[in-house]
């Protein structure tokens, strides 16, 4: 291997390629919860996407395994590196090439942060409405995972927003998908078959993204519940009134006890209504206007009211901000407290109440403890899972996952499948559908270099399995 090294300084340089006591710990491992570190031979840090290219050459030549990393917040072990391969990480390559106003379109390399494109937005007046919860994630990782978030309601997820690639193949042939414009009937939608395959098809090198408007009046309206099924009932009625909310989010009284008090948050409830909710509903509008916002708001809370609701309260702005900030750092919260994994599963929106239930008597038979929060105006719900036994857990996740489907959803619906849903995965995909991504990823990267033993690749012989048969 001291060739291969040598080979891979001779392309970014010495500096930018760190093994053995530069190699730092946090390229590692990611932040899945049970993803054992693993040391790679190497982590190279391109600068260019003709340094990837020469990268990915040099490793389809040498069957060499290639993780691709962002900034590392993954919570499905998608960037755990893999042992005697490289990772390639994309912190290096972090600039903002274009800001199109016109087009309200950027431009921007994969490690560009959601953190530093907001900044550069903001006096724009312009966004990019994708937030997963974290602010150092990266641009390239988002795309990799088909990251969502909260403002998934109105705005959609990755998918919706990125209007073309730049990626490097393995073979080290690069591809331009799409561009700055918005709809396309001319063959295949190459940017859709990468975007969400998780680093295993392509590397991707920039990304053309569809911005919004940035609009100025925002409101937060909480509700509590004395009932999870109140809650979840009330979603589609609020759906149906026409009043497209920026997010829609539940929280069970555990989470919103956990979130709210490990950010030193007091957010006024009366504790004759705290005492009886078992279940939160918190509902954030936007608008160009404040007199139409105050209009929109108002008849929310009616309709609250109407469905239920102990009471409805509209937090002032520096407090719904902050509840907002504290629920998007429920998983750190989560995992402080000792959690053993962390579900995202998604279902129907109408089909949440039953699903919930059904968890609910999961946990009970497991005798497990089970939190719970999540985008409940998309159906992705995401649960705290405390089962210390990795047996017992297994085979709870795995009728976690089973009945997400039996109900008409998915294993995952933002963090991607990585190493640690693997499983459950590929015991539950469509056998058909499995067969065609295998020929897709055959296609793409014949000889299985690019993130082997996750997503599909159940790490048979070779270096990449049995992602190529």
């Amino acid at each position: 291997m001291g060739d291969v090294l040598e080979e891979l300084r001779a392309i970014v340089g010495d500096q930018h390629v760190l093994s053995g006591d530069r190699l730092h710990s946090d390229y590692t491992h990611d932040e899945a919860l049970n993803s054992a570190p693993v040391i790679p031979l190497a982590v190279v840090l391109p600068g260019s996407t003709q340094d990837v290219s020469r990268l990915l050459a040099l490793a389809d030549e040498e069957h060499l395994a290639v993780v691709a990393r962002g900034s590392g917040t993954g919570l499905s072990g998608g960037a755990r590196p893999v042992a005697d391969g490289v990772v390639v990480a994309f912190d290096r390559m972090n600039r903002i090439l274009e800001i199109d106003v016109a087009n309200q379109a950027a431009v921007v390399q994969p490690g560009v942060t959601l953190q530093q494109l907001d900044d550069a937005l903001s006096p724009l007046g312009l966004v990019y409405p994708v937030f997963p919860g974290e602010s150092s994630a990266s641009i390239g990782g988002n795309i990799g995972t088909n990251a969502g978030g909260m403002r998934a309601i109105r705005y959609g997820v990755t998918r919706h927003r990125v209007l073309g690639l730049e990626a490097v193949l393995a073979g080290g042939n690069t591809l331009r998908t799409g561009g700055k414009f918005v709809k396309c009937s001319s063959g295949y939608d190459l940017t859709q078959i990468i975007i969400g395959s998780e680093g295993t098809l392509a590397l991707v090198t920039e990304a053309t993204l569809k911005l919004e408007p940035r609009l100025e009046h925002t409101v937060t309206v909480l509700a509590p519940f004395a009932t999870l099924d109140q809650v979840t009932g009330a979603v589609t009625p609020i759906v149906a009134a026409g009043m497209a909310p920026l997010i829609l989010e539940y929280l069970d009284m555990l989470t919103m006890a956990s979130v709210t008090a490990s950010a030193g948050i007091d957010l006024g409830i009366p504790e004759e209504i705290r005492s009886s909710a078992l279940a939160y509903l918190v509902v954030v509008l936007e608008s160009t206007h404040a007199d139409r916002l105050d209009a929109d708001a108002e008849a929310l809370s009616r309709l609250l009211g109407e469905l239920g609701a102990l009471d409805v309260f509209l937090l002032p702005p520096g407090a719904g901000a902050s509840l907002i900030a504290a629920r998007e750092k429920a998983f750190f919260v989560a995992k402080a407290a000792g959690a053993d994994d962390i579900v995202d599963a998604v279902v129907p929106r109408a089909a949440i109440p039953g699903y919930l239930e059904t968890v609910a008597r999961l946990a009970v038979e497991h005798e497990s403890l089970i939190a719970g929060c999540g985008h409940v105006g998309d159906g992705n719900v995401h649960l705290s899972v405390f089962q210390p036994d990795r047996g017992r857990r297994s085979e709870l996740l795995g009728s976690i996952f089973a009945a997400a489907l039996e109900v008409g959803g998915a294993v995952s619906g933002e963090h991607g499948i990585g190493s640690e849903k693997q499983p459950y995965f590929l015991s539950t995909v469509d056998p058909t559908g499995l067969t065609l991504m295998r020929r897709i990823k055959a296609a793409f990267d014949p000889n299985a270099i690019l993130g082997p033993h996750r997503l599909l690749d159940d790490e048979g012989d070779g270096v990449g399995g049995t992602a190529a048969q």
